[in-house]
């Protein structure tokens, strides 16, 4: 064989090799398209699929998928509507009427055509809209949701969802649902058996206003959903406090929070510049520094304690805020303690009259009982409790001239107080005292000042408009020697009827009248009615 015939033939070999690979590659490849074309052909019922068998297996539920689709144009993109996962202990048994424990109304998310063909197939991140929660009562819980077992078949990294709903129920009937609407929320799982770590902006009903909150939460403990850890850091600004009848002012608070769902314990900080009670209208600064305990599953806050601060002056509470159904809202009760206060500053935020009515060095211990309801804060508020007032001054002229006077006389100076001359005389007031329907009642009230020890019942206005006290008045002086002139001379037959064991003067006295025009004087008629009774 010739050297030209060998070299045709060794080129006829290798073309013949190369047409080997390229039919090899060429059915390789169509072998590949018709794989993927048929996994592109039944994509939709394989995600499908594969969707309600994880969620079914991840919470042991019944599922439901009204509508469910899928795009290949560009990669893997999937939407759906209508998911439901429902929380009875058997997925095979559906009760029409159920209320699922997940319900979402959109959902969407995209991943590359060849992840469609792993398992578990991987997700990064997935949309959802309309998400709601709905936890069972706790006497149900245990059987309500099982998220052991199963084999995972979609493993998601990240939720992000808006306009999602959390609602916590309840089966006593004096309590409502507890709801919050979360306008975003934004999941991240970081491991299997971890917990999920979440960024979320919550809008507060009453008052009006957006929480912004981040932290952890889980993992999930389905047979105690209590047990569940929860830790994390909140902020709540520009909070409208008008949107609660009665009060007013915009409120800031930052926090953090640790615990179980069913014990959250949270340490944080309020400001508000300009907080009122409306049947005063004087904006105050208010400052609170507050320790609480909350469940997460009723909504039920215990204060342990309440530390703040009106305008100067301290004061500290501890008690609850109770979710209630009649009527709907918060109960707060509260026991209250004032120490190093001024009164001014108190009697600043609760009365209207401007300026206060006195000043001085103010000590209180009360109980407070608020309940909800749509009436003004002032007669929705409850006070039952004692105060003690030193070195008090009244700011009204008018008044400190009667009781610098009244002092005087009392102590047989006549002529001085005739004169006028001001002697700012200083008073002691202790007292036990209620409030309800913005009137202030005193069961008793002891009011002394140099010379003169006054003990009285009676009853106060909120608003000012209204005095109306009675009781009794003991002066060191005789009744002859508080004149002068021929008053003096004409009293000193009566003086033994007034005086108490044949030394000062006791006398029946009143104060009446309303904040502008108080009126002073004896009280025969409401003595001898006493004495009757």
């Amino acid at each position: 064989m010739s050297e030209e015939t060998g070299a045709r033939n060794r080129k006829h070999t290798r073309g013949s090799r190369w047409w080997s690979i390229r039919t090899i590659a060429l059915a390789f490849l169509v072998v590949v398209g018709v794989a993927v074309a048929i996994a592109i052909y039944h994509a939709e019922p394989i995600l499908r699929g594969r969707i309600i068998e994880t969620l079914s297996a991840r919470f042991h539920s019944r599922v439901e998928l009204a509508g469910f689709h899928v795009s290949v144009a560009h990669g893997v993109h999937v939407s759906g509507e209508g998911l439901k996962i429902f929380g009875t202990s058997d997925v095979n048994i559906q009760k029409p009427g159920t209320q699922p424990l997940i319900a979402i109304d959109e959902f969407r998310f995209a991943a590359s055509v060849l992840n469609l063909l792993h398992t578990p197939m991987r997700v990064h991140r997935v949309y959802l809209k309309g998400l709601e929660l709905n936890i069972p009562p706790k006497e149900q819980r245990r059987a309500g949701i099982n998220v052991k077992g199963g084999k995972i078949k979609i493993y998601v990294d990240e939720f992000v969802c808006e306009e999602a709903r959390l609602v916590i129920n309840t089966l006593r009937p004096d309590k409502l649902p507890l709801e919050f609407d979360i306008s975003q929320l934004q999941m991240k799982e970081i491991g299997p058996g971890q917990p999920l770590f979440f960024d979320a902006m919550l809008v507060n009903p009453k008052p009006v206003g957006t929480i912004h909150s981040s932290g952890l939460f889980g993992p999930w403990e389905a047979d105690d959903p209590r047990s569940s850890p929860v830790r994390g850091k909140y902020s709540f600004s520009n909070a409208d406090l008008s949107t609660i009848k009665g009060i007013a002012g915009i409120l800031s608070s930052t926090g953090e929070y640790a615990g179980t769902l069913g014990n959250i314990v949270v340490d944080g900080t309020t400001d508000t510049p300009d907080f009122r009670i409306a049947i005063s209208g004087h904006p105050v600064p208010l400052h609170t520094e507050f320790h609480a305990i909350v469940d997460g599953t009723s909504g039920d806050t215990y204060l342990e304690p309440v530390k703040a601060m009106i305008l100067h002056s301290p004061l500290v509470a501890k008690g609850s805020v109770l979710r209630v159904r009649n009527p709907n809202g918060h109960r707060v009760v509260l026991d209250v303690a004032v120490d190093g206060a001024r009164i001014d500053d108190l009697l600043k935020l609760g009365v209207r009259t401007d300026p206060p009515v006195m000043t001085g060095a103010a000590e209180l211990k009360t109980k407070l009982d608020l309940s909800p309801g749509d009436a003004d804060l002032s007669n929705r508020l409850r006070l039952a409790g004692l105060f003690h007032i030193s070195r008090a001054h009244f700011t009204n002229e008018k008044v400190q001239s009667k009781v610098d006077a009244l002092s005087l006389r009392s102590q047989g100076r006549p002529k001085e107080a005739k004169d006028d001359i001001p002697d700012n005389v200083l008073s002691e007031m202790t007292g036990t005292f209620k409030l309800s329907n913005g009137l202030l009642s005193f069961s008793q009230l002891h009011f002394q000042v140099p010379g003169t020890k006054v003990d009285m019942t009676g009853k106060y206005s909120l608003d000012g408009n209204q005095f109306d006290f009675h009781g009794k008045a003991r002066m060191e002086a005789k009744l002859s020697h508080m004149v002068t002139g021929w008053k003096s001379v004409l009293l000193k037959p009566v003086d033994p009827f007034f005086s108490k064991h044949g030394a000062g003067t006791e006398v029946p006295v009143k104060v009446t009248g309303t904040k502008s025009a108080p009126h002073f004087g004896l009280d025969f008629g409401h003595k001898e009615a006493a004495i009757q009774h």
